[in-house]
């Protein structure tokens, strides 16, 4: 696989992660209420606007976990702290920390 096919795989693979993935998080834990929850997993993708404090924006060769602030490992400290509330701060807590993991491993398994 040449380097193009897998940069269109990992790509491919880090939007299924944020955007797709998360129905099924909803659908399996939270049925009743799966398009609400569904809503606030997609919401939690507001936590990437740290990276518009970052100079470039987006740098392909820069992990987003522990260089920008809300992806720092205190916020993800939080973010786990978070998953011992119930409601929506629980559905909060599994969309960011379901993001980090995503980051992590768009940097870290693939080839940079």
């Amino acid at each position: 696989m040449d380097a193009s096919h897998i940069a269109l795989l990992k790509t491919f693979t880090h939007y299924f992660l944020h955007f797709v993935f998360p129905v099924f998080i909803a659908l399996i834990f939270y049925s009743k209420n799966w398009k609400k929850v569904y809503l606030i997993l997609l919401a939690t993708m507001l936590v990437d606007a740290d990276h518009l404090f970052a100079n470039p924006i987006f740098d392909p060769n820069r992990g987003s976990i522990g260089f920008h602030f809300l992806h720092s490992y205190y916020a993800i400290a939080v973010y786990f702290l978070m998953l011992f509330f119930k409601g929506n701060i629980r559905i909060i807590a599994i969309g960011l920390l379901f993001h980090m993991l995503t980051d992590f491993q768009d940097f870290y398994f693939w080839s940079h």
